[in-house]
């Protein structure tokens, strides 16, 4: 009996989850959660294996969002916590980027993604590395920090910071501090 409540609930939850997610704004969403637990893990936990969110902007612009396991946050229900995550940004007018981390935080709420440790952006032939992404649709903006080496196929780059806006490509590089200077080497 008390497992055909705690199945109840949780089924209760994701519903609920679902529908809240359906009442953005701005953003029309398509969200699809698939869960492959054990019926013994999904009794006693929050976690959700295979995640995958997807979501388009008014420009029809395509967010993804996918991770080998997901761990909602009860106080907070609209954060999800991520491990092995990967992300697509397929952009009408230009070309895709796709993001790798081990760790993430996704908020269901504004769509923003936080990806840590190892993080990776692919795009065209430019890779940045790094070790924290913070990226906001609603601001346009990726912004990686921590050991941050962006390399393409004429130069490697070291620096604190790259911010790029995501709709129209400009980028901003720099350092925390004012005495320290961007590292710029060429490949050849």
């Amino acid at each position: 009996m008390k497992k055909k409540i705690i199945i109840f609930i949780i089924f209760l939850f994701i519903i609920t989850l679902f529908f809240f997610y359906q009442k953005k704004t701005n953003i029309k969403e398509v969200t699809k959660i698939k869960s492959e637990t054990s019926e013994a893990t999904t009794y006693s936990s929050n976690k959700i294996e295979n995640v995958y969110y997807a979501s388009k902007d008014s420009k029809e612009n395509e967010y993804i969002i996918q991770a080998s396991e997901g761990e909602i946050d009860y106080n907070k229900p609209n954060i999800i916590y991520l491990t092995n995550v990967r992300g697509f940004i397929k952009l009408k007018n230009s070309h895709n980027i796709e993001i790798t981390s081990k760790y993430g935080k996704y908020n269901s709420e504004n769509f923003d993604t936080i990806f840590t440790k190892n993080v990776i952006i692919n795009y065209s032939d430019n890779k940045i590395s790094g070790e924290y992404l913070d990226f906001s649709t609603k601001r346009g903006t990726m912004i990686m920090s921590r050991k941050v080496v962006y390399t393409n196929l004429e130069n490697i780059l070291k620096a604190d910071v790259i911010e790029i806006n995501i709709k129209n490509k400009d980028t901003k590089i720099f350092m925390f501090k004012d005495n320290k200077k961007v590292n710029i080497k060429s490949r050849e």
